[in-house]
């Protein structure tokens, strides 16, 4: 009985000493101050594991405003570009460069609402069969007509010149006579042109997509405006020559008016003087006669 109460005791001492000894280690768990390093892990997006795409902005979307979409950049075209490329275009280049029609045509490429262009490129050996110092004798009004005589204001592909209206309006202008281009297909694939002055011909396509078109021509294409000799001006009517030369013969009749107020003796009165002399010199003896008669009375 005595064994019983002792065992009894002694549990019941480790039971209390047991939970007084628990209850000391969790007293600073309870404590109300904060872990300093606890704030830092709160701040910091979770890292992402390996392989994952990390979704979390690097900058915040304002709750005001959304970010706006990228507009997507025009891709540009370099006609120059282009032709250089192809290596056998320099006298081509060599004129859009110095007559500056290569940024207006740039310019078409890039504007909205264009229709596209389309260009006839002849290449250097075309230039070549020109006559010597034909393109230095072109004033720089002439030499950018010869350019724009060239161009076409619209894309045309290989395969639709046949729906062009003869003449083809070039941006050189529409004058029927003078800057003529008539454009003339066979089996869809092959194309002529004739300018009045010149034939030639399509020989291979250097560019094209949906705006810009680039044909090799194997000739230079002149309009008959280039090749032409420009109107003469209208000469002066006669009554208009005549009138001028009148004018220093009315100033030679002032000089003879003004010599005359100068007490310069004209020929007519000099005529009229030399006749009044003769007859005197024929009256002379007559008088001398009656004079020695009325001596000899007296």
């Amino acid at each position: 009985m005595k064994m019983q109460q002792s065992l009894f005791c002694a549990s019941l001492v480790l039971i209390v000493t047991f939970f007084y000894t628990t209850s000391a280690q969790q007293s600073p768990v309870q404590a109300p101050a904060a872990s300093p390093s606890i704030p830092t892990l709160q701040q910091s997006p979770p890292a992402s594991p390996p392989g994952l795409l990390n979704t979390v902005p690097l900058v915040p979307v304002s709750p005001n405003a959304a970010p706006s979409p990228a507009i997507p950049k025009v891709p540009t075209i370099d006609i120059v570009q282009i032709l250089s490329k192809a290596k056998r275009f320099s006298v081509l280049i060599r004129l859009l460069k110095t007559t500056q029609l290569i940024n207006q045509l740039n310019s078409q490429l890039v504007t909205s609402g264009s229709g596209g262009l389309t260009l006839f490129a002849p290449q250097d050996s075309a230039f070549s069969k020109l006559k010597p110092g034909f393109l230095n004798s072109l004033t720089d009004r002439q030499k950018v007509e010869l350019l724009q005589f060239h161009t076409l204001s619209s894309f045309i592909s290989i395969s639709n010149f046949d729906t062009l209206t003869n003449p083809v309006q070039t941006q050189a202008g529409d004058d029927p006579k003078r800057l003529q281009l008539n454009v003339t297909t066979y089996g869809g694939s092959q194309v002529s042109m004739t300018t009045g002055a010149v034939n030639a011909t399509v020989t291979g396509t250097v560019y094209t997509d949906n705006k810009l078109a680039i044909y090799e021509v194997d000739k230079v294409l002149l309009p008959l405006d280039v090749v032409l000799p420009k109107p003469k001006a209208p000469s002066p009517s006669p009554s208009k020559s005549a009138g001028k030369k009148s004018s220093p013969d009315e100033s030679g009749d002032g000089n003879k008016n003004t010599n005359d107020d100068d007490g310069a003796v004209p020929v007519d009165n000099s005529e009229g003087s030399l006749s009044f002399k003769a007859h005197t010199i024929l009256w002379m003896p007559f008088v001398l006669g009656l004079a020695f008669a009325g001596g000899n009375m007296v």
